[in-house]
């Protein structure tokens, strides 16, 4: 089959763009269709890939300012020519989808959510460092962004969802339904350790939405060890809320990550995620996890057995969990089980044979 890989951007290394790289591992001469790329903020594999861009490339300082280009993302991704492809994959939590599909040619969607911050604008935006007037301008500017991601929603033959939370808001939003097939974890990598140290940790982009100040305030409160590794734009508020025993490691490569989770006593998870892999990445190290009860934890995270939920996005809540947890006990290779029902080999499995089906299916052979 001829096929094309859509992406919404490449400015940032994150969990949709692991994704994207196993996307690529799949389908090796397929090339792939971004608007931005930035080839300094991305691995050394991306720069394998046939990658095409758009011509918001030439935007100035658009690298560093890609989220307010946000108007000018559907005038991108409809201005990609496909024409030559049977098979369009795309891999979208905003724009990508938006790509203009031809009579005859196949639309499969791997949807990490309908676009967060025009649909689920107090959640994402609320708590961000905006000023005021930006924030109440701001729903004016995204309704028609809406009204074009709903209308182009129609254009996908097949969604796929990552996770039982997305599918539900595809259905509410979209009135779509849609496969559930889970991100790829390397659970090869993140392997348990021998040694286990006494800290806590976290690991986020420290973005307001994330809610990483509950696990600041609550190891601050408990006069507990607190790891957190990640950077962002909330990085100063939350250092100066933070107490004695807590450290902010900034960014730190994948094999840094892995050893600090395998020896670390549990992973603390405060946001609200679509999927959330940094979970099953610390459970793959046979360590728990102790997560905000929502979103995409609900699916990975097993209570009692795999680590413990808090149930209210408050200090206190999550202060109450982590007494609790002083008396719980975790076998280490049940909770590694667990965390290999999300390998990336059922991914690429699951995944590729769901395009070959659908691809069957329409043209017959």
């Amino acid at each position: 089959m001829k096929l094309a890989l859509v992406h919404d951007f490449l400015s940032q290394f994150g969990g949709a763009e692991r994704v994207v790289a196993v996307l690529h591992e799949l389908y090796p001469d397929a090339p792939l269709y971004t608007s931005i790329y930035a080839p300094d903020r991305l691995p050394e594999p991306f720069r394998r890939m046939d990658i095409r861009t758009t011509f918001m490339q030439r935007l100035p300082f658009v690298h560093q300012l890609f989220k307010l280009y946000f108007m000018i993302y559907p005038l991108a991704f409809e201005g990609i020519d496909l024409a030559a492809y049977e098979v369009i994959l795309s891999s979208s939590s905003a724009f990508a989808k938006g790509v203009r599909k031809q009579p005859g040619q196949l639309h499969v969607c791997y949807c990490y959510t309908p676009m967060r911050f025009g649909w689920r604008y107090d959640d994402y935006v609320r708590n961000e460092p905006f000023p005021g007037f930006i924030k109440q301008l701001l729903p004016f500017f995204l309704e028609p962004i809406k009204q074009w991601d709903r209308r182009n929603s129609a254009s996908v033959d097949h969604f796929i969802a990552i996770s039982r939370v997305v599918a539900d808001r595809i259905k509410q939003i979209y009135g779509r339904e849609s496969a559930i097939i889970y991100p790829p974890v390397e659970t090869d990598f993140f392997q348990p350790a021998g040694i286990e140290r006494d800290h806590f940790l976290l690991v986020s982009r420290l973005n307001a939405y994330k809610r990483v100040e509950l696990a600041v305030a609550a190891c601050k409160e408990l006069d507990l060890p607190l790891k957190i590794v990640g950077d962002g734009p909330d990085k100063g508020r939350l250092q100066r809320l933070a107490g004695r025993n807590t450290e902010f490691l900034g960014r730190l490569s994948d094999f840094e990550v892995a050893k600090l989770m395998a020896e670390c006593r549990a992973l603390i998870f405060p946001g609200e995620e679509d999927f959330g892999i940094t979970p099953v990445e610390a459970m793959s190290c046979g360590r728990p996890v102790i997560a905000y009860r929502a979103g995409g934890a609900l699916e990975t995270v097993i209570e009692d057995e795999t680590g413990l939920f808090f149930d209210e996005p408050t200090p206190a809540a999550l202060v109450s969990t982590l007494q609790r947890f002083k008396f719980k006990l975790f076998d280490k290779s049940r909770v590694r089980a667990h965390a290999l029902k999300f390998d990336k080999r059922h991914f690429s499995r699951q995944l590729a044979a769901f395009v070959k089906e659908k691809y069957e299916e329409k043209f017959g052979r």
